[in-house]
Order: C-alpha cells, then structure tokens, then sequence
C-alpha cells in the first residue's frame, strides 16, 4: 500500500512535467521551417489547395488555439492522423515501439553484463595491469560515437564475416536476437564505459566498510560476501546512472536504428521530422518523454529493492 501511494504521488508531480514537454514540443515543431501542407501536395500543391488542406490540418487557427487542440488530444490520447502516411499516429507509434523497446531493454541488459564482471576485476586489482587494461579500453569506448561504433561492426561482423544479419528486425525469436545484437552492443559499449567508471569506484569504497571485515571475521564465503555484502551495496550509486543513462540510450537508438535500418520508433522520427510531419514527431517525442518518466519511477523503486534503509515516502 505504501509503494502504491508513492507510485500515484509521483505520477501527479509528473502532471506539470508533462504540460511542460507539451509545450515546448508543440512550438519547436511550429518554429521548423516549411509547410506540412505544401510537403503533402508536393508537386500538386497549389495556392487554393495548400489553403483548402491547411484548413482541413487546423493549421489556418491561431497557434494558441492550434495547442489547446493538440493538448486535448493528448489527454484523450488522440494523436491524430499522420501528414505523410495518412495512418492513424497512435497505431504507427504501436507497431514500430515493441522493435526500439525490445532493443533498449537487450542494450540495457548487455551493459549490466558487460559491467558487473569488468567492474569487479578492476576493483579487485585496483592499480594493477588489469585495472588499467579495462579503465583504458573503456575510456575509448567512451570516446567514439555509437553510430561510428555501429557502422564498423556492420562492416566486420555482418559484411565480412557474416555472423549476423546487416538490417531489419526478423520475423521469430531468434531472428529477433541475431538482428538486434550488433545495434545493442553499438549502444551497450557506450552505456556500460559510465557505468563501469562508477561501480569499480563504488566496490573499492565498500571493501572498505567494516562491514565486510566481519562479515569475512564470521567465515562466510567469499561468493556470499562479494554478491550479498560488497555488490549489493555498490550497485546502489550505479542504479541511479543506470536509470538517468536509459533516457540517453533511447535517445541513441534513433541514430543506431538509422544505421541497421530497423523499422522503430527511431527511423520512423527521422523520417516525420524530414516530412515535416507534426502529428508523428510529436506522438513520438511524447513516447520517449513518458519512457523515460517512467524509468526514473522504475529506478526509485529499485532502491528499496536494492536497500531496505530505502523509504518510499
């Protein structure tokens, strides 16, 4: 009951954070240069009929008007009809989320994978040859742009040595996976070089506690102590970068599905936003923006999970 009392708090402190990416959305989108109208006639348009579809659009009525509208159907969770597609918006951003959702969650899960073991060889040879191989080659992997990233393991993995498909998503679930991996790890290396940085730095502050110290003075395995008394201890800070850093990862994937040519939420807000498309890039955005309220919600409740000292008031 208490859990559920913080979850319905903070979604009604999320109500103005809403409104404000509501606003802000809808006016950088008016302020882009050209005519949705014009994009749509193409080389049909003509004086008469750019007005006549502005005025089937809403786009003749004051802008003040033009957003009270687009608030409304967002409440009511009518994201219109798309410019370009002539597709219900909401149907568009539900056939393409699962493929960029699938993605994020496999990204996500290859960086706690790829950290958690590379964080704790290096904290357990703090300064040595080990420490300083894996800080290294983390530090570059930090550096090099995750679209970079994915173009070279498109040209080795899949063009050259043919271990995984070049594009598109699969149709069963092993496709689903063989398509996916060289996208997540393109976004799994840069996501897991922030986290690495922070857990090994966490794990070395808690060997320390004294806690430890008797929990290894009672004779417990060094197994128990490592995954019950050092790990989840030190997984607390990283929780928090592993949350904030899931709003940057998603943000990645649009970029890195561009590159892989995966039909998701990604490719299909580049397109809108070339199109000039309105309805999509807003419908989108608006996705996005509650993927990553709700992560951040996701990421607090963890803490309790992580911490019992942890109280959800």
């Amino acid at each position: 009951m208490k859990k559920l009392n913080y979850i319905l708090k903070r979604l009604l402190q999320l109500v103005p954070v809403v409104l404000g990416v509501t606003i802000l959305l809808f006016f950088v989108m008016r302020a882009i240069p050209g005519d949705p109208a014009v994009i749509r006639l193409g080389i049909r348009a003509t004086e008469e009929g750019v007005r006549n579809l502005r005025r089937e659009m809403g786009l003749d009525k004051p802008l003040p008007v033009q957003y009270l509208i687009f608030l409304r159907d967002v409440v009511t969770l009518d994201l219109g009809t798309s410019i370009m597609y002539e597709y219900p918006v909401k149907r568009l951003i539900l056939e393409r989320l699962p493929k960029t959702l699938y993605l994020a969650g496999y990204a996500t899960l290859l960086s706690v994978l790829i950290t958690v073991p590379m964080a704790l060889l290096a904290a357990m040879n703090k300064d040595r040859w080990p420490d300083q191989l894996i800080r290294g080659g983390f530090m570059l992997a930090l550096g090099m742009p995750q679209f970079w990233v994915g173009v070279i393991l498109l040209m080795i993995f899949a063009l050259r040595i043919r271990l995984f498909p070049v594009s598109g998503f699969g149709e069963t679930p092993i496709e689903h996976l063989r398509h996916m991996t060289l996208p997540a790890v393109a976004l799994a290396l840069q996501q897991s070089s922030w986290l690495m940085r922070s857990l090994r730095s966490d794990i070395i502050d808690v060997i320390r506690a004294d806690y430890v110290d008797f929990a290894r003075a009672k004779g417990l395995r060094e197994r128990l102590v490592m995954t019950k008394h050092i790990l989840r201890n030190a997984l607390i800070p990283t929780v928090t970068i592993l949350g904030l850093n899931i709003g940057y990862l998603v943000g990645g994937s649009i970029v890195i599905e561009r590159v892989f040519a995966i039909p998701g939420m990604g490719s299909l807000l580049l397109n809108s936003i070339f199109s000039r498309d309105y309805t999509v890039v807003e419908g989108i955005t608006l996705s996005f923006a509650a993927m990553v309220i709700l992560i951040n919600l996701l990421t607090d409740l963890v803490y309790s999970v992580l911490d019992p000292r942890v109280t959800l008031d």
